[in-house]
């Protein structure tokens, strides 16, 4: 019962992580798609503004995932990163070029170093998602049981890259509807417009790799198919397919603010729903949750350490979001003022 609760909290911190940083990767992607120094020049301006002061504690969430992992499940902590060890590194890798790439491009003044920068952060941005997502598509495929050595077919199958895509795709709609909300509050109405745009691509993208995806994981990951086309796991998709629609319309409105609380409802949705598919199992048809656990004494010890961190971490989080949401943490500056002013001039003619 004990290591049911622990799962639980588990998958509570994948799929805040998956929104919290999920976001910010979003933000890096449309960084990448920006264009040339001209023409990406204010969506950039935008996404360092609204980045800065906040993007890398969502990494806290990755911080609660692991140490779960390896502390109440240590077999799944050693299976996964025994199997998964390659694309896990990419991915780690690329956390550490995105957060030097975006640290250094701001302060950088020479054009050439600040697109090396710049390309650092955007490609990371894009390739430590999609590793991230490999992994996990892996696993459902079941290809990887305890004991499993490290091998390519593990992550590099349909079902990973179609897992990997869609990750991609689930943070670039965040990003852009995060991003259309950041435009708003700091006036920038043409940005409202351009990131939008982008989050509706985004969802439709979402919606063709859904389809191919359902398709691949029918044979490729039986059980995991099974459990999201029916069920609570259905049930959970559907309302996940109701909130996407939902912050579309309401980005039709305009009303950017609820719509980020959709898109992350549509997002959270999909994760829970994923993992309600694989119960009783942490990796389908191998290895399940009460196999996984440790002993009952740590799982007591980690569900007390986790409810204090929560309680420790959590307040200030909500307050670090809702300052820097209203403005307060990075106020703009004259030539930020110039910016949006300059945004303001394409609506008016």
């Amino acid at each position: 019962m004990i290591a049911d609760v622990v799962a639980w909290v588990l998958l509570a911190a994948v799929a805040a992580y998956a929104c919290a940083g999920g976001t910010d990767y979003g933000a890096g992607f449309w960084d990448l798609l920006a264009g040339g120094a001209e023409r990406g020049r204010r969506p950039r301006w935008l996404i360092d503004h609204a980045m800065a002061p906040v993007w890398e504690t969502n990494n806290v969430w990755l911080i609660f995932v692991l140490v779960i992992m390896w502390t109440g499940f240590p077999v799944l902590f050693q299976t996964v990163f025994t199997a998964m060890w390659l694309p896990l590194a990419l991915a780690a890798v690329g956390l550490v070029l995105r957060g030097a790439g975006f640290a250094l491009r701001k302060p950088t003044r020479r054009l050439a170093r600040r697109r090396i920068y710049g390309a650092l952060f955007a490609v990371s941005s894009l390739l430590t998602p999609f590793f991230l997502g490999a992994a996990v598509g892996g696993l459902a495929t079941g290809r990887v049981t305890p004991g499993t050595k490290a091998s390519a077919d593990a992550w590099s199958n349909g079902t990973s890259v179609i897992a990997g895509l869609l990750t991609i795709a689930a943070t670039a709609f965040l990003g852009a509807v995060f991003l259309s909300a950041d435009a708003r509050r700091f006036d920038a109405p043409d940005l409202v417009g351009y990131f939008r745009l982008r989050a509706w691509c985004s969802l439709v993208v979402i919606a063709v790799l859904a389809v191919v995806g359902l398709a691949v994981t029918h044979d490729a990951a039986r059980y995991v198919y099974d459990g999201l086309t029916s069920g609570s796991g259905l049930a959970l998709v559907l309302a996940a397919v109701a909130c996407a629609v939902i912050t579309a319309g309401l980005l039709y409105r305009r009303a950017t603010g609820w719509a980020r609380f959709t898109a992350v409802g549509s997002v959270a949705l999909v994760v829970v729903a994923w993992g309600l598919a694989q119960r009783p199992y942490l990796i389908p048809t191998s290895l399940t949750v009460s196999q996984a656990a440790g002993v009952s004494t740590t799982l007591r010890w980690l569900l007390l350490v986790t409810l204090v961190a929560v309680l420790l971490v959590g307040p200030p989080l909500i307050l670090l979001y809702r300052l820097d949401t209203r403005g307060i943490l990075q106020p703009l500056t004259e030539t930020d003022l110039r910016q949006t002013s300059a945004g303001r001039e394409p609506e008016s003619r």
